[in-house]
């Protein structure tokens, strides 16, 4: 078992990444702010690696206390800018099943990060795969405070060059600062958002 380093679990790596959109794929300039996009994770040793196991405990309880980390990262680094999406993801190495994964992505999680961003009420869209050294995955974006802003359907397109190896897992979470540039298909914008009910 290789050593606690973050209350019980083996952290080896914390990756950090920031994009700056400042034009569309055609070249339009963007219609008002560009999108910043940023994506926290962080290289975890699996203690279910290469077993099964009914009971996932050492993986979701702890899991507020990374949320809480995964929280203050965030903040860190959108500094002022304010976050209007968010999802999360993980890639699982190879001698672990994707409920590894799926075991931090629960509520217990989520809900330090929620209050880091100052609330949510949508639900978190996720992802997840395995994979190894050098996977991409694309992590999806929506509204944090109302899923049917279409405006904010979107994704974050990450690779990572050290990892899982087949015995950890990476935990990601990304966040952008406002939908698509130049959205035009309608919907709810999200100037009218309610933030009531996770939808509207």
């Amino acid at each position: 078992m290789k050593t606690a380093n973050f209350a019980s679990y083996h952290i080896r790596k914390w990756y950090s990444f920031v994009e700056e959109t400042l034009a569309n794929e055609t070249g339009q300039l963007a219609d008002g702010e560009p999108v910043f996009k940023y994506a926290v994770a962080a290289v975890i040793a699996n203690p279910y690696a290469g077993r099964y196991s009914e009971d996932l405990s050492q993986l979701i309880e702890p899991s507020p206390l990374l949320g809480e980390e995964f929280g203050r990262r965030i903040q860190a680094l959108a500094g002022s800018r304010k976050i209007e999406s968010y999802g999360k993801a993980i890639l699982v190495g190879s001698a672990g099943e994707y409920e590894h994964g799926n075991a931090f992505l629960t509520n217990p999680a989520a809900d330090p990060i929620r209050v880091a961003l100052g609330g949510g009420k949508s639900w978190v869209p996720s992802t997840g795969k395995r994979g190894g050294p050098g996977s991409t995955i694309d992590v999806p974006l929506a509204h944090k405070d109302a899923l049917y802003v279409r405006s904010h359907y979107d994704s974050f397109s990450i690779t990572f060059g050290d990892g899982p190896s087949p015995d950890e897992l990476v935990v990601i979470w990304a966040f952008a600062t406002r939908g698509r540039l130049h959205a035009r298909l309608g919907g709810l914008r999200a100037e009218d958002v309610k933030g009531v009910d996770g939808l509207h």
